[in-house]
């Protein structure tokens, strides 16, 4: 990304993996015309089991997107003697699945992000009421300083006899052994918890996994509703899906390696000019503004010099966040921080 041209800190592709055409193999038609449940699209098999590996699960299935996933898996569990209890910080896809279960019956409870003490008080109110814990959470929240206590979720879900259910869309790829994800940062793949992630942030592929014991990948593909009436990923992400994973044992514990480098250089140069981000050690990086801040002008003026930030307004407050990439050079952080000092002192 030299050169003199805008930086870009929009993007998610976390690891700078892209699947240009000519990159890929050959298929003879992007879809087979039929449903999953009726045929798996050649390779989607094994790119499932490479997942699942890969996440230290037992198995793995491939859909569409997170939105398929969620929908279809809550609608599983809306069949069940669960509570949903949701950490405040879910991301909405995850959310709009539990909703589902909510309309299909099921209680649904929020608990303030990371609040262990609160979690386990509503655990316990339902399971004696006769409901297991279905407990929802991001395996990593963008912009969060650090991961929820999954290994604390997961445990009590196992006392009251429930399921942690984690959207890992931005840990998978980043986090764990080799890119394996919370699961596998945590310790907790024995432990009774699903993960549902897109491959779309660390490893560029518009399509989605859902992995965990071999029992509740059977049950799902068996009562799934998009595997029997939406269209199957394309043969074309399930291509991609097997290169990005190819890569990934190739290349990509050195493109962690670069990514951390750049955040810890994007963080030390900010703190030095006196503009301290958040984040934590995760390429989801944000400068709050002051409250007398217009977070439009700020953003323009950004764009104008050249780096291209995403504007958020979080609970009133205006912040500027940038999305660090393997593929930004070192030169391009250090311009990148010039330009964010100069155009933004005085409104953080």
């Amino acid at each position: 990304m030299n050169g003199n041209g805008p930086l870009d800190f929009t993007s998610a592709l976390y690891l700078g993996l892209r699947h240009p055409g000519r990159a890929l193999d050959g298929w003879d038609a992007l879809t087979l015309g039929k449903p999953a449940a009726l045929q798996e699209v050649p390779g989607a098999r094994a790119v499932a089991v490479a997942l699942a590996r890969l996440q230290g699960c037992a198995a793995a299935t491939l859909l569409p997107s997170t939105l398929h996933l969620f929908w279809d898996l809550f609608g599983m569990l809306g069949q069940e003697r669960f509570a949903v209890l949701v950490d405040a910080a879910a991301y909405p896809v995850a959310r709009w699945g539990a909703e589902r279960a909510a309309g299909l019956g099921l209680p649904l409870q929020s608990f303030r992000s990371g609040d262990l003490a609160e979690l386990g008080r509503v655990a316990l109110a339902w399971h004696r009421a006769g409901r297991r814990p279905l407990i929802l959470a991001d395996g990593y929240s963008p912009g969060a300083d650090g991961p929820p206590p999954l290994a604390a979720y997961a445990a009590l879900a196992q006392r009251y006899d429930g399921l942690l259910l984690l959207d890992d869309t931005q840990a998978l790829g980043l986090l764990g052994r080799h890119g394996g994800g919370s699961l596998r940062r945590h310790g907790i793949e024995a432990l009774p918890v699903l993960a549902g992630a897109s491959l779309a942030k660390a490893f560029g592929v518009p399509v989605a996994v859902l992995a965990g014991s071999a029992d509740w990948i059977r049950r799902f593909e068996r009562a799934s509703d998009t595997r029997l009436h939406a269209s199957p990923p394309s043969r074309a992400v399930v291509v991609a899906a097997r290169r990005a994973l190819r890569l990934n044992a190739v290349c990509g514990d050195a493109l962690r390696r670069t990514l951390a480098q750049r955040v810890a250089q994007f963080r030390a140069a900010l703190r030095a000019a006196g503009l301290p981000c958040r984040g934590g050690a995760f390429p989801v990086q944000w400068l709050a503004l002051r409250p007398d801040a217009n977070l439009v002008q700020a953003h323009a003026a950004l764009r104008h010099a050249g780096v291209l930030a995403v504007p958020q307004c979080r609970a009133g407050q205006g912040r500027l966040t940038f999305l660090l990439r393997a593929d930004h050079a070192p030169a391009d952080i250090a311009r990148a921080v010039r330009i964010v000092t100069r155009e933004l002192r005085g409104l953080t």
